[in-house]
């Protein structure tokens, strides 16, 4: 399986670490970045790249991790085809992708320690969609939405 991971100032010490640990894992990793740490970026250019790399299909999962998650999720959900969410923990990472099929998991740095992190990131990337019908029938809503012209 192919990721996206990202990380502005705040998550460049963890984006540093998952991304080997991904690789080391047999994942294919795209890393965009930060590449330096850099007190001035801005998070919603790190978490662009993630979402646009979700919605080219260029990847199958995405992570991005900026202070607290919540800046990030709000970025990537602008992209039309992201369902990205801010984890703390395990269940909610599993359960995004099972019921709600999140393609975007968004940690805060700032919020979680690495090994929780670490757990986190491995039940998101081995999670999957459960295809069952009351999920794919909510998500045809949420597409819905974002094709609707109402503002």
């Amino acid at each position: 399986m192919k990721v996206a991971i990202a990380g502005d100032h705040a998550g460049f010490e963890l984006r540093t670490l998952l991304v080997h640990e991904l690789a080391e894992s047999g994942y294919e990793v795209e890393d965009c970045g930060a590449y330096e740490w850099d007190a001035t970026d801005d998070y919603p250019d790190i978490a662009l790249s993630v979402a646009v790399a979700v919605q080219m299909r260029r990847v199958e999962r995405g992570i991005i991790i900026c202070g607290s998650g919540v800046g990030a999720t709000i970025v990537a959900n602008k992209v039309k085809g992201v369902r990205a969410a801010t984890c703390h923990d395990t269940y909610s990472a599993r359960q995004g992708v099972e019921h709600d099929d999140m393609n975007v998991l968004c940690l805060g740095a700032r919020v979680v320690g690495i090994e929780v992190a670490r757990e986190i990131v491995a039940v998101f990337m081995r999670s999957e969609f459960s295809g069952e019908e009351r999920h794919v029938r909510r998500l045809a809503k949420i597409r819905n939405l974002e094709t609707s012209e109402s503002e």
